[in-house]
């Protein structure tokens, strides 16, 4: 894995009521991350862009886009994946 690589897999955070309670109890970040990228690469990804941030497991998940209606017409959301990063250095944050 190249840099050029990891720096394409991250997409952007997910910002949302759940993925905030999850980063305030557990320490887990949430992340769009690209749609055909690995648990490994997601980890190496996030320690990269992030300095002195060790990630201790990912979970990754493919979200599947809502069929929504626009008055007459009905559109599609995009597919995506994402990944919930469990981080080790939170809970040395926490305790004290």
């Amino acid at each position: 894995m190249n840099n050029a690589r990891l720096y394409q897999v991250l997409r952007g955070p997910v910002f949302s009521e759940k993925s905030q309670m999850l980063g305030d109890s557990l320490g887990v970040q949430v992340f769009k991350i690209d749609s055909n990228a690995t648990k490994l690469e997601v980890k190496k990804a996030v320690e990269l862009m992030f300095e002195g941030v060790e990630v201790t497991k990912v979970n990754t998940l493919n979200v599947k886009g809502k069929t929504k209606r626009f008055g007459k017409s009905i559109g599609r959301r995009n597919d995506y994946k994402k990944s919930l990063c469990y981080l080790k250095s939170w809970s040395r944050c926490t305790n004290g």
